[in-house]
């Protein structure tokens, strides 16, 4: 058993095969349509969210985990005198960075680490992954530490969109800018940077087309991809288009682990179905 429990959030967007695989404490963060609130990945998940989202004409709200559910998290491992690492949704886009700051404080000095990711999804997962093989070979708190701190502005992390009404819900473009890319069939690029998440090209045409140019955008000739690891995650797509870009990664990168994962509540509700995004570490 290593000697550094590791933990995240649900916004990691990791399967639970990968959770059990390497040994990873979830605390998840909250989603709340209307009067009721649920726990993102354990009481809700995106079919909730899609279903509430077309009979509202809204988006849900979602709230960050607390430092109370920290502390109950991590004092297990602490009084079998392990360490906690933890790593999940950016500082920039939800308080439950602020929060896990707040629940250190409530443990001895030296016994609880984190880093911002400054990301969100696989994004943070990449760097869970990495952090959990660097507690199964011994490494302790601080030094995992260091070392995904180092990898943090080398992640590369976003997503192509298949609808702009949910970006409309959530006041990431006006009325007409969805009224007009829906006849146009435009589905924009989101990219994670420097903690935020920002527009980048706007692809027009079916899907697999647009998949296509994203994925030019997103990786290219793979120069710049370190190799190791590539994960595809989305939100509900067609099985087949899933396994198209699964199958042009295996193919550009033969000896990869290539990984597929849904997206959870929190990051699929802003997003909508038919999102898929292509995440990474750079070299």
């Amino acid at each position: 058993m290593a000697n550094v429990k590791i933990f995240s959030d649900s916004t990691c967007d990791l399967s639970p095969e990968l959770i059990e695989k390497y040994d990873i404490g979830i605390v998840p963060l909250y989603v709340t349509l209307g009067d009721d609130s649920y726990k993102d990945g354990v009481e809700i998940g995106t079919a909730e969210i899609y279903r509430y989202v077309d009979e509202n004409k809204s988006l849900p709200k979602t709230a960050a985990s607390t430092s109370v559910d920290f502390i109950e998290a991590f004092t297990p491992y602490v009084e079998e005198g392990r360490e906690i690492f933890y790593t999940g949704i950016g500082s920039a886009l939800s308080a439950t960075y602020q929060n896990i700051v707040l629940a250190a404080q409530e443990f001895p000095e030296g016994t609880v680490h984190f880093v911002d990711s400054q990301n969100l999804s696989t994004g943070i997962g990449l760097l869970v992954l990495e952090a959990a093989e660097m507690a199964a070979e011994g490494l302790s708190g601080a030094q995992i530490t260091e070392k995904i701190g180092e990898l943090v502005p080398k992640v590369r992390a976003g997503f192509f969109v298949d609808t702009l009404r949910y970006l409309y819900y959530g006041g990431r473009c006006t009325a007409l800018q969805s009224m007009i890319g829906g006849a146009l069939r435009l589905r924009p690029r989101l990219i994670v940077k420097d903690g935020s998440i920002i527009p980048g090209q706007k692809y027009r045409g079916t899907w697999r087309h647009c998949l296509d140019k994203y994925y030019e955008d997103a990786v290219g000739d793979g120069h710049q991809v370190e190799p190791k690891r590539i994960f595809v995650t989305h939100t509900p797509c067609p099985a087949e288009d899933v396994a198209y870009a699964v199958e042009k990664l295996r193919a550009q990168f033969p000896d990869t682990e290539i990984l597929e994962t849904d997206a959870g509540a929190v990051v699929g509700s802003h997003c909508g179905p038919g999102t898929l995004g292509i995440l990474y570490i750079e070299k």
